[in-house]
């Protein structure tokens, strides 16, 4: 604190960026007993969903696959684009998707049935819109390309696939979904 010239005390504001608030929490965490290993992966999370994140192997920014309607809107973190008869459509408010997109489907059977890629974001494997198909097929060597778009079964999720649409060789397009979700084609 500061006193300014008639003694009124003033407060010093500072603004933290995120590799500083990363390591405020990774610290927090130490002292509440976690390893300093699982603190830095916690503080290695953080970063990378602020630059874009993971997708997959359960879901998305908060978003799990099959997360009832109500668990799903609990998190906060989704906005209702569309009603439909069988499906809801919504969008992740950190990616919204414009006027004619819907970022994920919400099942009145299943819940949180599909979820679409967001821009920057990566499967574990490393795939992403703008991926090559040849890296697609590498990364998911049982790459089903028999239905309308090539299926990826989810590594760590046997309830889950990964859906890919191309244009030109790359990855246009990405999704994860329940196996058995009943919004889409």
């Amino acid at each position: 604190m500061n006193n300014d010239h008639r003694g009124i005390r003033k407060h010093k504001v500072v603004r933290l960026g995120r590799p500083a608030i990363a390591a405020a929490l990774a610290a927090g965490i130490a002292l509440t007993g976690v390893t300093a290993a699982s603190a830095a992966a916690t503080s290695a999370d953080a970063a990378a969903n602020a630059a874009g994140g993971e997708f997959g192997p359960y879901g998305y920014g908060g978003v799990r696959l099959g997360m009832t309607l109500r668990q799903a809107e609990a998190t906060r973190k989704i906005a209702k684009k569309l009603d439909g008869g069988q499906c809801s459509g919504w969008d992740l408010k950190a990616h919204p998707t414009g006027r004619s997109g819907v970022g994920l489907y919400i099942s009145k059977d299943l819940g949180v049935a599909l979820i679409d890629a967001p821009k920057g974001v990566k499967t574990p494997e490393g795939i992403k819109v703008g991926s090559t198909m040849k890296q697609v097929k590498n990364a998911y060597p049982r790459l089903d390309t028999t239905g309308n778009y090539p299926v990826a079964a989810v590594p760590g999720n046997p309830k889950a696939l990964y859906y890919f649409l191309s244009n030109r060789g790359k990855v246009s397009e990405m999704g994860l979904a329940l196996k058995n979700q009943d919004c889409t084609n």
